[in-house]
C-alpha cells in the first residue's frame, strides 16, 4: 500500500494513492492467493478493490486481515528492475502467460478486432497482472483513437484519403507493441488519446 519502506511509514488515509501503490497491493494479493491465503472469490473482490482505489484509506481494509496492523512489516515488495535499456520491469518477472495476455492486447486487433481484442485482455488478464493491464489499456487507447480518426476522416478529401495510411501505420505499430510486450518493456503508441486509464 504506501509508497515508503512497505508499510514501515503509513500514509494519510486521505491522500490520493498511485499507480504503483495499486500495484503493490496486487503484487501482496496475488502471493497471498498463490499461498492459499484467499480463495478465488476473496482474491476477486480485493484486486477490484485495488484497482478502484482511490485514497489510502481504500487500500488499508485489503492488506490489514493479510499482514495485521502496518507496524507489522509484511516482505517487501521487489523494487522495479530495469530492464536492458533502462525501462521498468513491472517489478515482479513476467511469466509467460502474461507475455503473452500482453502480446495479443496488440496483435488482436491486427487480425481485425479493432478495439474489442484489447479490451477482452483487458477485462480477462489485466485484472490479475499490472503487465497485461498496462499493455492492455495502450492498445485499447490507440485502437479507440484510430476508430475515431476512420469514422471522422472521409467527411473531408483529404481525411479520405488518409486513411489507407492510418490503417497500415495501426497494423505497423501493433506488430510493434506485440514486439516491445514479447521482450518485457512497456510501449506507447505515438499520437494516442488516452481515454482509458
Amino acid at each position: 500500500m504506501p509508497s515508503e519502506g512497505a508499510w514501515g511509514h503509513v500514509p494519510d488515509p486521505r491522500l490520493r494513492v498511485s499507480n504503483q501503490d495499486r500495484d503493490q497491493v496486487v503484487e501482496h494479493v496475488t502471493t497471498a492467493y498463490a499461498e492459499g491465503r484467499l480463495d478465488k472469490t476473496e482474491f476477486d473482490e480485493r484486486l477490484h478493490q485495488a484497482m478502484t482505489a482511490r485514497t489510502h484509506a481504500d487500500l488499508a481494509p485489503i492488506m490489514r486481515d493479510l499482514y495485521g496492523t502496518p507496524a507489522v512489516a509484511p516482505r517487501p515488495v521487489p523494487p522495479v528492475q530495469r530492464h536492458a535499456g533502462g525501462r521498468p520491469r513491472y517489478g515482479m518477472p513476467v511469466t509467460g502467460g502474461e507475455r503473452f495476455g500482453a502480446m495479443a492486447a496488440h496483435l488482436l486487433p491486427v487480425f481485425g478486432l479493432s478495439f474489442v481484442g484489447p479490451l477482452i485482455m483487458l477485462l480477462t488478464g489485466g485484472r490479475t497482472s499490472p503487465f497485461i493491464r498496462a499493455h492492455a489499456v495502450e492498445a485499447l487507447n490507440f485502437h479507440l483513437t484510430i476508430a475515431g480518426a476512420v469514422l471522422l476522416l472521409p467527411f473531408t478529401i483529404v481525411g479520405a484519403l488518409l486513411i489507407p495510411v492510418i490503417l497500415i501505420v495501426a497494423v505497423v505499430l501493433g506488430v510493434v507493441g506485440a514486439a516491445s510486450a514479447g521482450g518485457d518493456t512497456p510501449y506507447r503508441y505515438p499520437f494516442t488519446l488516452r481515454l482509458v486509464k
